[in-house]
């Protein structure tokens, strides 16, 4: 009989088996997969890595595992698994967890994907390769773990400031690499216990390089506490639980009872789904981005008709996209000023408009400071379990267009991503990086990684 988060939590992982795995799920297992890697190439040109390169290189360490996105950087698996997280949310654009429970924010508990797949990457490179059933069965129960803890933790923990893509990221990271070294049931328990001690990361550094350093770290963590509790390292066993326990400690206590009992049943990855996304920023501002493109297309506006855009929403966006207007392109991504413009002035917003010369250029600047926020009291009413927002345009001739954003946004369950788009996002995120050959390539692999003999196949390409 279950007894504690923890012990349920280890127990799933330790018994999950490939087999177990239905087909539904790992095909949305293979799509995360195409997408974690896309971003981690992405990222892998962002001055943050440039910052990581010259630490990693200083620091040192056994070459024992390659990187994306880097041809000539061979470091320790903990290492490569800080490159891989780093580079994967340097870009905010990989994918979302959606909520289910009572209260939580929707689209705010965590971002899934990279920090067990930064940590499966690492240590399948340590291992000298792995099957690809075993990559993608680690892999899919650190999500699961991963995700059910960012659950069951109370809603403040990430509403009073903590970033759980850094925190409960760790344990997502902790439960894969665990679980593809091998480690038994009290294994698992004792990694989740390190990964507890180290889980951290605050949204005061939203905006800087310390926000992608958030989930590299979670990778790094998950990985060294798997390792240390291998080589015989000791932690606490009930780690989630309890007075002292990471959910009463980090979020005003939770509600394990909400998944206790759950893990794969369903599995996340299937209900309540994950969100890919089109944009490489937080996906609360996606749905006002659709809209604004949407409203510019159906009545044929240029940017030169635009007198002024207010977009009024509830806090469950205000407060997280909280810069008035955007300077660097980090700051841009929780800057709605910056993000509606890009949508004005090109209609679109991907690795091109990303950038600090386009955010600083003189037409971004001054479109900007047309563009306002205002909180709406009856979107508020409305609740959090979905991101809605309502555009309104003054026009230079003195038109007024008002529309208010759809329940189905594109990226989310509801409205996915196709396959096509999907591997259309890949190829950008893999441009410049991988030649276009060796790109289709390696995505051709990943589609089809379960059937892999080794791993090492993946980053012989995705090093190159």
């Amino acid at each position: 009989m279950t007894t504690s988060l923890t012990e349920d939590a280890a127990r799933f992982a330790a018994d999950l088996s490939f087999k177990d795995i239905p087909d539904d799920v790992v095909r949305i297992a293979r799509r995360c997969m195409v997408d974690g890697l896309g971003v981690m190439l992405a990222g892998s040109r962002h001055d943050a890595l440039a910052v990581a390169e010259c630490y990693l290189q200083k620091i040192g360490g056994s070459p024992a595992a390659r990187v994306v996105g880097h041809p000539n950087l061979h470091v320790t698996a903990p290492q490569a698994a800080f490159w891989n997280g780093l580079s994967g949310h340097a870009m905010d654009w990989d994918d979302t967890q959606l909520a289910e429970g009572p209260n939580r924010p929707y689209g705010l508990l965590t971002h899934p994907t990279i920090p067990p797949l930064a940590a499966v990457m690492a240590i399948s490179e340590m291992l000298g390769g792995v099957s690809g059933e075993a990559l993608l069965t680690a892999f899919v129960a650190g999500v699961e773990v991963e995700c059910k803890i960012a659950e069951a933790i109370n809603p403040d923990h990430y509403n009073l400031g903590f970033h759980t893509s850094g925190t409960i990221g760790t344990f997502g990271a902790a439960v894969a690499a665990a679980k593809l070294i091998g480690l038994d049931v009290q294994g698992i328990r004792a990694a989740i216990g390190g990964a507890a001690s180290m889980a951290a990361g605050i949204r005061a550094n939203f905006g800087t390089m310390g926000k992608p350093m958030h989930v590299g770290r979670s990778a790094e963590n998950g990985v060294t506490a798997a390792l240390l509790v291998k080589e015989g390292f000791t932690f606490n066993d009930e780690a989630l639980d309890g007075k002292w326990g990471y959910l009463s400690v980090a979020g005003r206590g939770g509600d394990p009872d909400l998944v206790l009992g759950r893990f794969g049943q369903p599995f996340v990855l299937v209900s309540p789904g994950i969100s890919i996304k089109p944009y490489p920023c937080g996906v609360l501002t996606h749905p006002s981005m659709d809209l604004m493109k949407a409203v510019m297309k159906e009545n044929a506006l240029t940017p030169e008709d635009i007198e002024s855009v207010t977009l009024l929403a509830a806090n469950n966006i205000l407060h997280p996209i909280r810069y008035r207007i955007a300077t660097t392109e980090l700051e841009g991504k929780f800057c709605m000023a910056f993000l509606l413009s890009s949508m004005i002035l090109r209609g679109r917003a991907g690795k091109e408009e990303f950038t600090d010369a386009f955010v600083r250029s003189p037409q971004v600047q001054a479109m900007q400071r047309r563009v306002r926020t205002q909180f709406d009291r009856e979107i508020e009413m409305m609740g959090q379990d979905r991101i809605l927002s309502r555009i309104e345009v003054l026009t230079t001739d003195g038109r007024r267009i008002s529309r208010m954003s759809d329940n189905r946004y594109r990226g989310g369950p509801e409205h996915p991503m196709s396959d096509a788009e999907l591997e259309e996002k890949f190829l950008d995120c893999a441009q410049g990086v991988l030649s276009p050959a060796t790109s289709r390539k390696l995505m051709d692999l990943v589609w089809q990684v379960e059937r892999l003999e080794s791993s090492t196949a993946l980053l012989d390409l995705a090093s190159a």
